[in-house]
């Protein structure tokens, strides 16, 4: 039961909080008081805290935190050819919260050529040393579903769809090339399958739900179909994280099939912290015994740890559905999934990670 392979019995999303210092030196960027190349440097340097951290606490896998980033998705996407960051007339709105009042729009043809995350990824590499070096980017469906798309650029959804997944094949092995054996895609647009107030949004974009489905599942399988065999390739479906908030509410059921039956990822992240994620019936659908299944059990949006009886108790449950052999453990999310970062403190959040390991070690002794 000591796997040796990604994703791991205990492992994370991806995301950590930004250290004060890292906050103050972006200001400082903005007002122009330090240089582009002065920022770097210091994200170099808290990169390496952070990853020697990740190292400390007993993690297999290690990522940069996503440090050198404003916001899980946006970076990404607005490094593809095509796509731009602009100023919207309102945030994404959370519970009881909004976001600043960004998003991403394509402007012309999508592709991927020059990306600055290939260069990340590769100072990542470089510092991991004998651990994984796991690193995070958006599917492609947050750009298909989620970004403004300028008519002239796309007249049609087919057109877009095509450019953005072989966008995606050479982003893959773009990563590959670079050293990257563990990617993982960040997914927030399945939640909208996940209750009925999503499904009337898709209705009122002029689109049916079941069709749509059917796409997002093409537009992950065919990005990933080239993927070389010893590279694993992880999905996280998530249901909003903004300041220990969410934006969606529901249970996997609706797309359950799907997810878990017609996806060719090596393993899926999945969010059961709280109520709002509903039970592990819909895992009877899991029809491949390599997919690796990490429950997010333990939530990233607060300090309070859980019983870890509870915990285990619930992965005993998820294992009525699926083998115990094809379960990890993990948050349910990043604890940074903007720069702004979830209410917790950072002692908090390594207790958390802390919290994982140990309970995954007791439940998977080798």
């Amino acid at each position: 039961m000591n796997k040796m392979k990604a994703p791991f019995r205990a492992d994370h999303v991806g995301s950590f909080l930004r250290p004060e210092r890292l906050k103050k030196a972006r200001i400082e960027k903005q007002n122009g008081e330090i240089t582009a190349e002065q920022l770097r440097a210091i994200e170099d340097e808290e990169i390496i805290r952070l990853v020697e951290k990740q190292k400390e606490v007993g993690l297999k896998a290690v990522t940069d935190g996503e440090l050198r980033r404003a916001w899980w998705h946006f970076d990404f996407l607005a490094g593809l050819d095509g796509v731009e960051l602009y100023e919207t007339e309102s945030g994404i709105q959370f519970n009881g919260v909004k976001t600043k009042a960004h998003g991403i729009k394509v402007t012309s043809k999508v592709d991927f050529t020059n990306h600055p995350m290939i260069e990340d990824y590769k100072f990542l590499h470089q510092i991991a040393g004998d651990h994984v070096a796991k690193f995070t980017i958006p599917s492609p469906n947050m750009l298909f579903f989620r970004g403004y798309i300028e008519e002239e650029a796309y007249p049609t959804q087919e057109q877009l769809f095509e450019d953005l997944i072989v966008a995606y094949q050479k982003a893959i092995k773009a990563f590959y090339d670079a050293g990257c054996r563990y990617l993982q895609l960040d997914d927030t647009s399945w939640s909208v399958f996940f209750s009925e107030q999503g499904k009337e949004q898709i209705k009122a974009r002029g689109q049916e739900p079941d069709k749509l489905l059917q796409l997002f599942a093409r537009a992950i399988n065919e990005s990933i179909a080239n993927k070389p065999e010893d590279m694993v390739i992880t999905m996280h479906i998530c249901r909003g994280n903004f300041k220990s908030t969410y934006a969606a509410s529901g249970g996997y059921e609706n797309a359950s099939e799907v997810i878990f039956g017609g996806l060719n990822v090596d393993g899926l992240f999945l969010e059961f912290d709280d109520e709002r994620s509903g039970g592990f019936e819909p895992l009877r659908h899991v029809n491949r015994k390599d997919l690796q299944l990490v429950l997010g059990l333990i939530t990233s949006k607060f300090g309070e740890l859980e019983n870890p009886e509870n915990v285990k108790a619930r992965i005993a449950e998820a294992s009525q559905y699926v083998g115990l052999e094809q379960i990890c453990l993990s948050p349910q999310c990043g604890f940074a999934s903007t720069e702004e970062g979830n209410l917790l403190t950072e002692e908090q959040q390594w207790d958390k990670v802390r919290h994982v390991i140990e309970i995954a070690n007791d439940v998977w002794k080798s």
